[in-house]
């Protein structure tokens, strides 16, 4: 197989492609020939994305989409159905970090209902919808971005890492409901990767993630989208309800 042309002939929806790990997912999947149905709830960042990678020869169709809301997750999925004829490839790269260095007892239920409806709700949603057209044909690959704070827990973000955690539950389910099908579903736990994402992270709290990172040093994006696009390639065809890890020596299981 011609690595450069994994995709060809497929239609790939990805969330959280208007910028970081969702973006460069995009990018990589657009240049291995997938057709690309980019969803984002930011409506002009998600536009800057499409104009960039139509300029690059890509075919892409923009969807604003806040994954948290039922109806907009049903409509995006749909309409992409319409648009490009099914969904062969759906991976969920869309999520929030919410507070960090910040204890329980001072972390508010708002707060922990955002990360949750975005992270966890989201995830659901995402992989609902998709799986739905998916069965269409019987065949796919969906893959849900967690984070290895959602396997070992990061101290001053349980919001962050008890809905990652949740999403690995998620994937190990839905993994098993498609096992007789030539439907995949896998998920992915990065340690940090440097994105915008990380912007609003506290530098107490970003300084101890990376401290327990044995290479020393943040992941790429690129990097992520590397071990993204083996997963829901063809090739990757005997691996379901399993989270890879991106994590540079810092995963222990």
């Amino acid at each position: 197989m011609n690595i450069s042309e994994r995709f060809l002939g497929k239609t790939a929806l990805v969330t959280g492609s208007a910028d970081g790990i969702g973006k460069s997912v995009a990018w990589r999947l657009g240049r291995e020939g997938a057709r690309l149905a980019l969803l984002d709830i930011n409506p002009n960042l998600l536009q800057k994305t499409l104009a960039e990678m139509k300029d690059a020869g890509l075919e892409a169709k923009a969807y604003t989409t806040d994954i948290a809301s039922e109806e907009q997750v049903k409509h995006a999925v749909s309409q992409a159905e319409q648009d490009f004829g099914g969904i062969d490839v759906a991976i969920n790269a869309a999520g929030i970090v919410g507070p960090t260095s910040t204890n329980i007892t001072e972390f508010s239920s708002e707060d922990f209902d955002n990360i949750y409806r975005v992270n966890l709700r989201g995830s659901f949603l995402v992989a609902k919808y998709s799986l739905t057209v998916m069965k269409k044909k019987g065949k796919g690959r969906l893959l849900l971005i967690s984070s290895i704070a959602g396997k070992e827990g990061n101290p001053g973000m349980v919001g962050y890492s008890s809905t990652k955690a949740g999403v690995i539950g998620l994937v190990k389910a839905l993994g098993k409901e498609f096992a007789e099908s030539q439907i995949t579903v896998n998920g992915l736990a990065p340690a940090v990767i440097k994105t915008t994402m990380n912007e609003n992270t506290s530098p107490e709290q970003l300084s101890y993630m990376t401290a327990k990172i044995p290479m020393k040093r943040l992941g790429t994006v690129e990097e992520v989208a590397a071990v993204c696009c083996y997963v829901v390639s063809d090739e990757n065809s005997f691996s379901t309800g399993f989270i890879y890890d991106i994590s540079g020596g810092r995963a222990t299981y």
